[in-house]
């Protein structure tokens, strides 16, 4: 009868996993389309992922932008989704995914993870280390905390660094690129993640201007690792305090806009 019950509960627990599993993949399923072991990512559905998920509302991640590229952290997500969330992980965006690019998911060697094309251009370079996490409902907690935090980039943390240097980005063509980040945990059984900004810099380098944010993670309270961002902002010039203000005016509007259900 033990072993009976021990058999029964092997099951109810596997279920319960794979229920899980099946949500986390739910989660992502509207922001990709997989083909084969690769994935595609159309303009619209990253679009969607930038402003649903991540609250990011940077023109260049407009479906219809000229210089459209799919969200960085839209990537992040979906290395998580396929290989967990590992105690140790960097990543360094090599270049900007275009609409609809077939991308290959592969590790190349034991930590190291690769986002190219058929080509072989690389887009994303990430290495792992340490125990890994697999559980869909705690890999899915941790995107969305991470990716909740990424998207506030602007106007929340951008604005008040630019203001301070003096500089700020060409309203006409705003360029912030996704440079790196990485993070360590000291465990991995989250149950309730969250992200806290700790400090903030931006270094000034002629017209660039390289974003260094640092972050610590909690779980339901406690503290259990650190990380940190890098962003580059380009095309600087002098701070325009009107021209700002319309550039966050706007980015409100467009967010309300969205929320509403009225389209920009």
């Amino acid at each position: 009868m033990a072993s009976l019950r021990k058999k029964y509960g092997m099951i109810s627990t596997l279920r319960h996993y794979n229920q899980g599993q099946a949500r986390t993949l739910m989660f992502l399923d509207s922001y990709h389309t997989q083909v084969g072991s690769r994935v595609r990512i159309s303009a619209q559905q990253a679009s969607d992922f930038a402003k649903r998920i991540a609250g990011d509302f940077n023109p260049i991640h407009d479906a219809d932008a000229r210089r459209f590229c799919v969200p960085g952290d839209l990537l992040f997500a979906l290395v998580l989704r396929r290989f967990g969330l590992s105690s140790q992980m960097d990543f360094r965006f090599r270049s900007m995914v275009g609409d609809g690019t077939l991308l290959g998911l592969e590790e190349r060697a034991p930590g190291k993870v690769e986002v190219k094309d058929d080509e072989g251009k690389q887009y994303l370079e990430v290495e792992r280390s340490g125990e890994a996490n697999h559980d869909p409902t705690v890999v899915e907690a941790f995107t969305r905390c991470y990716v909740a935090f990424s998207g506030k980039n602007f106007p929340h943390v951008l604005k008040p660094l630019l203001e301070e240097q003096g500089v700020m980005f060409n309203p006409k063509r705003p360029l912030v690129i996704y440079d790196s980040m990485g993070f360590s945990l000291e465990r991995l059984d989250l149950t309730g993640p969250s992200l806290e900004l700790v400090e903030s810099s931006l270094e000034v380098i002629g017209k660039r201007g390289d974003v260094k944010l640092e972050f610590r993670i909690t779980d339901r309270g406690e503290v259990v690792g650190s990380g940190s961002k890098k962003l580059v902002v380009s095309g600087l010039s002098e701070y325009d305090p009107a021209a700002m203000d319309a550039i966050v005016a706007e980015f409100y509007r467009l967010k309300a806009a969205y929320e509403s259900g009225q389209g920009a």
